[in-house]
């Protein structure tokens, strides 16, 4: 047991100091200024109100070439963490019956995180499309870990289907 231990020292020992060894050796000086520049490090995208309105046109458009039936299909993505029936429990997900027209971070009996409460918006066509393109880019410190859905025609397929699953479906012109 004690040589044993004894050559685990003794390799720790040698690791250390022939990594020693080699800084000495193959010594190098840590340049002034570095050689990569980072430029604009704060600065952040923003859209304009014609990227928005264009997107509005686009997702509305899509609406002609898809339905909800494409539309609840798709859905079953989302509905291990959100239930939309009218009077579905929330899940790890708020439920989602009525979502669109009605305020972000807005149930009263669902735990959002701070970044959702504090979102405020209402949830539009056009709201609904940016945050599945990505919610996290979207709105920043949500706690949806879904990656999105990259596909713009299976976004608008989802958001007609939330859209027949309400009380007050938003009017689609």
């Amino acid at each position: 047991m004690n040589k044993i231990i004894v050559s685990i020292a003794l390799a720790l020992i040698l690791i250390v100091g022939i990594n020693k060894v080699a800084d000495v050796i193959f010594y190098t000086e840590k340049p002034e200024k570095s050689a990569y520049q980072v430029v604009n490090i704060g600065a952040t995208s923003t859209i304009t109100a014609t990227e928005t309105s264009l997107e509005s046109e686009n997702i509305m458009g899509l609406f002609a070439s898809t339905n909800t039936s494409d539309g609840a299909k798709i859905f079953k993505k989302c509905a291990a963490c959100h239930s939309i029936a009218e009077g579905g429990a929330n899940k790890i997900g708020p439920a989602l019956w009525g979502v669109l027209g009605r305020k972000a971070g807005s149930l009263s009996d669902y735990k959002y995180s701070k970044a959702m409460a504090v979102h405020g918006k209402v949830w539009s066509f056009e709201e609904m499309n940016g945050f599945l393109t990505k919610p996290k880019d979207w709105i920043k410190g949500t706690k949806m870990s879904f990656a999105g859905l990259k596909n713009a025609k299976e976004r608008a397929a989802v958001i007609l289907y939330m859209n027949t699953n309400t009380g007050n479906p938003l009017p689609l012109n």
